[in-house]
């Protein structure tokens, strides 16, 4: 069982920055797939970057060099640092892990934090 926390959400300006935070139960590094997923009204959910339990980093196109995915395996926890934010990028942020045991994948989400980016 993993459970995530995400912290961080809030209102910023196009062209801000914002951190969000996500919290997990136990050491990230047992956990093989960590990531960040978004869903705006009226959308389903995509997803936004992902991390590996080897440090490997995927991203949305729409995100490529604005967001960075990463990762405090001292604290258990994994940001996405989020830079030259766009109206576009409003949504409900989704904290994700998946664990593999063997030839099963158990996958946890945490409750999300809104993102609102607005003049």
């Amino acid at each position: 069982q993993v459970q995530l926390v995400e912290s961080g959400g809030g209102l910023v300006q196009p062209g801000g920055s914002l951190r969000l935070s996500c919290a997990a139960s136990r050491n990230i590094l047992s956990i093989n797939v960590m990531g960040w997923y978004r869903q705006a009204p009226g959308m389903e959910r995509t997803q936004v970057a992902t991390i590996t339990n080897s440090g490997t980093t995927n991203y949305a196109d729409s995100v490529k060099g604005r967001f960075t995915i990463s990762r405090d395996s001292a604290k258990n926890t994994v940001y996405l640092q989020m830079n030259t934010v766009k109206p576009e990028d409003t949504a409900v942020y989704y904290c994700n892990a998946e664990v593999f045991y063997g030839l099963t994948r158990s996958t946890y989400w945490g409750q999300g934090t809104q993102v609102t980016v607005s003049s």
